[in-house]
């Protein structure tokens, strides 16, 4: 079997053509090895040059018996997809039997969303007594007033701070850089953390200019954001299951709901297609139709 070396091409592909992350390399690396257990497990085991459409709504099957949601599925198929175009593009097959596979229909669920009062609560809720406190509470201002995923927030650099023009520097998806504007209460927190707490921390090689350190002088890992957002909404007595890209989410409905135009929603959030955003103006009509439900007469 050839699997492993054309996963090794992939892997290369995926990096040099693509520039995908690395969260988003490990799932579509993944997805070709439940593919190749898919085969392995075909009589006499099947060769990628034999694969045909019927193979591969078999594989549809196979991933739907293991209870992966839709947008799982949907994701697997996309990486599915991406593989067989790289194999096109290798020569290593002559036609590419993914085209015409369908993945599972989602539902758009729409993502839960704080309101003022709740995030308000929440950075509140940071103790600054702590060691860690004012590190903690200028995470969270960042989050809710940038709009930052988790990824580009533990990557921020001192040196992407550029607070005299109210601008930062975010590196996000396939390192894409763009400019975000910072507000003057997330600009104030995260100075009073760099320069009252940062400033007398020994930060470990390659970590010097790294924003947000933890206790050891290291960068954070993702799992401590999630484990700082989930302690203090439950501190601050949320009882929405949250995490970190709650933020997020909340970031942009705020903005469309206040008026923002979503173009400009966009560029803030880095999504490639505005269709992505268009989500937000979604839960803006949502809150239109709950009010309508609560106050109009007729609906008493």
């Amino acid at each position: 079997m050839l699997y492993q070396s054309y996963k090794k091409g992939f892997r290369r592909y995926l990096q040099l053509e693509r520039g995908l992350s690395s969260n988003t390399l490990d799932a579509y690396l993944h997805d070709v090895d439940l593919l190749f257990r898919f085969l392995s497990e075909a009589e006499n085991g099947k060769s990628l040059k034999a694969v045909h459409l019927e193979d591969l709504r078999g594989f549809l099957t196979f991933i739907n018996e293991m209870n992966l949601g839709t947008v799982s599925q949907a994701r697997i198929i996309s990486g599915i997809k991406s593989f067989f175009r790289f194999l096109m593009l290798e020569k290593v097959v002559r036609s590419d039997p993914s085209e015409l596979l369908e993945s599972p229909r989602k539902g758009r669920k729409l993502p839960e969303v704080l309101t003022l009062h709740e995030t308000t609560a929440i950075i509140d809720s940071v103790d600054l007594s702590r060691p860690e406190g004012e590190r903690n509470k200028a995470i969270l201002e960042m989050l809710y007033g940038c709009g930052l995923r988790v990824s580009e927030l533990i990557g921020l650099h001192l040196s992407d701070l550029h607070f005299k023009e109210g601008l930062i520097v975010v590196t996000g998806k396939g390192n894409k850089q763009r400019l975000i504007p910072v507000g003057d209460v997330a600009q104030k927190q995260v100075m009073i953390y760099k320069d009252q707490v940062r400033i007398h921390q020994a930060p470990v090689k390659k970590a010097e200019d790294i924003l947000f350190l933890n206790n050891r002088g290291g960068p954070l890992s993702r799992q401590m954001i999630f484990i700082l957002v989930r302690r203090q909404a439950e501190k601050a007595g949320i009882r929405k299951k949250i995490s970190p890209h709650t933020f997020r989410h909340s970031f942009a409905t705020h903005l469309v709901q206040n008026g923002a135009d979503l173009r400009a929603v966009q560029q803030l959030l880095g999504h490639v297609s505005i269709t992505t955003t268009e989500i937000y103006t979604h839960l803006n009509q949502e809150d239109l139709r709950k009010a309508i439900l609560k106050y109009h007469p007729r609906n008493r």
